[in-house]
């Protein structure tokens, strides 16, 4: 099989596992040092950060996760019809930076906080030897 089509096949054929991890999203820089991760996948009440397109630079909260189109909707991002309509503009993920969680879910805060960064595992093997 092509190249081309392994790839589609991975991305528009995947299961909703994989499309979970599709989803993920960049942490802000201090939300990467709190944690020691670098992405995460977004859920709805997350605040995130444009980075990339016609609304870079525009902060907001998720309002809809779409796992179909791997994109996610924005609150007070919308566009006009020609007669008039608003609807919501759906923006990939992989554009985006979350600046702060939802913590609404515990799991999900417990994980990330149960993960220890790569660095003091290093430090900490070092000093067990001296």
């Amino acid at each position: 099989m092509k190249p081309t089509k392994m790839r589609n096949k991975m991305i528009y054929q995947a299961t909703f596992q994989i499309k979970s991890k599709q989803l993920g999203s960049a942490l802000s820089k201090d939300l990467h040092k709190k944690y020691g991760k670098r992405s995460i996948r977004v859920i709805k009440g997350d605040s995130i950060t444009i980075l990339r397109g016609e609304f870079k630079g525009v902060d907001g909260k998720v309002s809809i996760v779409d796992t179909s189109k791997n994109s996610v909707a924005i609150e007070g991002i919308k566009k006009e019809k020609t007669k008039g309509d608003k609807f919501d503009v759906y923006i990939h993920t992989s554009n985006l930076v979350v600046t702060s969680l939802n913590t609404d879910d515990k799991w999900r805060i417990r994980k990330l906080e149960s993960k220890e960064t790569k660095g003091a595992d290093k430090t900490k093997v070092k000093e067990d030897e001296s």
